[in-house]
């Protein structure tokens, strides 16, 4: 076993960081304490759980530096970008507590035959939280404060790349008094990840990763009750249509193809255009493409670091060989990349079709195929030819066609002139590999709950 973690910089390969694994009696004894805390916790106030949760953010607030500092030391992300992901967390966290009251209220049902029947929406208990790298806060917090909210308690176990942004939701809810062990970060190996699945202490699992994680989590489930929420990959289409207005639609899809490199599962993977519009949107996407700045994470004038990890160079870089073979034309970026293994120069590709990887399989990268469509029919058709189905845009100027064609994509959220992003009003879901499940929205702070049914007669 090893006992140690090191955190490397994906932009210099230094050494920044070590931390200690815990062992399976720890992490035992803190799921103990964490199912303790929520058997207390499930009888509070839910405007008790509101202030707690306003007071945790106000310690990402007064931290925000320093943890955004970690964030990009961690996987790489831009500094600019790590500074919003902790913003966006807040907001995030806010709009999920003004949810709360109307998400947890109970159902009454009319009184018939001297009957007083209602519906309780009754915690979990102890929530295990497998968060990802990518959007190390942003992933965490779609489970940490809906689960909060409705009364559990949570063990969070961050990606061995971004562990610090799990102790960072430890530490902010200790900052705001919360008791001990209702918000736990746990360092943990693979095999002690398991053990906690299996070990009867936790009541819902929610995991953010690959497909081939989300199958392995599955797995390890196996013949145990609870609840498993996956939020796995993504291969989202945007549609150019006809009518769109370039001006706004470039720098709008173009950001969601490499911001984060790419690194997003909601990011713009493929992108099909109107055959009247294709020459010209092309061009002003490698425009686009060619002027990022590629450089040092730290630097608030970067738009593009490093690759958080060597694998995902390497799929990447597998994908465009693929599509060169079977004929595919790559345009890479003109200017300059840093010297390292974690720096992939973004790419366009060009005269490519679905039978290359690169537009059926995730990229996870700063690269992108673009094919002309004849009509709305032909986008649908290769819109829907995937098995995932996470978000999907379509940029036009007509309202009702857009909701038209949004009515036939196979996909969890449906766009009009936006992409990668997230509403914490609206719910987080996936349709086909994409996962289950629901975060997000009163729903996904509902998903935290179980329905308990009160029936009572009165003499």
């Amino acid at each position: 076993m090893i006992n140690k973690l090191e955190l490397i910089n994906p932009f210099n390969g230094e050494k920044f960081r070590e931390l200690t694994y815990h062992s399976w009696q720890e992490v035992e004894s803190l799921l103990i304490t964490a199912g303790n805390s929520q058997q207390e916790w499930k009888h509070t106030e839910i405007s008790e759980r509101i202030q707690l949760v306003k007071d945790a953010m106000d310690y990402f607030h007064k931290n925000q530096k320093t943890i955004a500092d970690d964030i990009t030391r961690q996987m790489g992300k831009p500094i600019t970008q790590s500074m919003s992901e902790v913003t966006g967390m807040i907001h995030r966290s806010d709009v999920c507590c003004t949810l709360a009251e109307d998400a947890l209220k109970n159902i009454t049902l009319t009184e018939a035959d001297g009957l007083r029947r209602f519906i309780k929406r009754e915690p979990l208990g102890v929530i295990l939280d497998i968060a990802a790298w990518n959007y190390p806060l942003l992933i965490a917090v779609n489970v940490v404060v809906p689960a909060v909210l409705a009364g559990n308690s949570v063990a969070i176990k961050h990606s061995s790349l971004t562990p610090l942004c799990g102790k960072a939701f430890e530490d902010a809810f200790k900052f705001a008094g919360a008791p001990d062990g209702l918000v736990t970060s746990l360092i943990m190996e693979h095999q002690t990840t398991e053990q906690v699945i299996q070990s009867g202490l936790i009541q819902h699992l929610a995991f953010t990763g690959s497909v081939t994680g989300g199958r392995r989590v599955k797995t390890s489930v196996g013949s145990q009750f609870i609840e498993t929420g996956l939020e796995l990959g993504g291969k989202d289409p945007a549609y150019i249509r006809e009518d769109a207005n370039l001006d706004k639609v470039i720098p709008a899809v173009m950001d969601g193809v490499f911001y984060n490199a790419g690194q997003s599962c909601c990011a713009v993977e493929r992108i099909y255009v109107h055959h009247t519009l294709f020459d010209t949107f092309l061009s002003r996407a490698i425009q686009y493409m060619n002027a990022l700045n590629i450089g040092n994470p730290m630097e608030e004038t970067t738009d593009l670091g490093p690759m958080a990890q060597l694998s995902g160079v390497e799929t990447a870089i597998a994908q465009i060989n693929d599509a060169e073979t079977k004929g595919a034309d790559v345009h890479y970026y003109r200017g300059n990349v840093p010297e390292g293994s974690h720096f992939l120069p973004p790419a366009i590709l060009t005269n490519v079709n679905h039978q290359m990887d690169i537009m059926q399989e995730e990229s996870f990268g700063p690269i992108v195929g673009i094919m002309p469509v004849q009509s709305d029919a032909d986008a649908i058709k290769l819109m829907n030819d995937s098995p995932y189905g996470l978000t999907a845009s379509v940029w036009t100027k007509d309202a009702e066609k857009a909701i038209e064609i949004g009515n036939q994509i196979e996909t969890g959220t449906f766009y009009m002139n936006r992409c990668d992003v997230l509403d914490p009003a609206l719910p987080w879901v996936g349709v086909k590999d994409s996962g289950k499940g629901c975060t997000l929205s009163t729903l996904g702070i509902q998903e935290m709950t179980r329905p308990k049914a009160f029936n009572m007669k009165f003499d």
